[in-house]
């Protein structure tokens, strides 16, 4: 392995959180963050950031938003 530097670890973070990457890339970067105080506090706060997202998708609308929205929906299909 070696160390992909800190370009090339903050330009492919976004892939790294999902792990998309191909095995050699992502074990680069991830020796690369572990002696990168920098480029590791930016993983974190992408860490952060995908949880928060992932969590906010979770939450369903209120039941009355609901329901109001499919009233919305039915009255233009009834008027399309």
């Amino acid at each position: 392995m070696t160390d992909c530097g800190c370009e090339k670890a903050k330009q492919d973070l976004e892939e790294y959180l999902h792990q998309e990457l191909e095995r050699s890339e992502y074990a680069d970067i991830t020796e690369h963050m572990a002696g990168c105080v920098d480029c590791a506090e930016e993983h974190h706060i992408g860490v952060v950031l995908t949880e928060a997202v992932r969590r906010a998708c979770r939450d369903t609308a209120p039941e009355e938003l609901r329901e109001t929205v499919m009233l919305q929906l039915r009255l233009i299909a009834r008027h399309a």
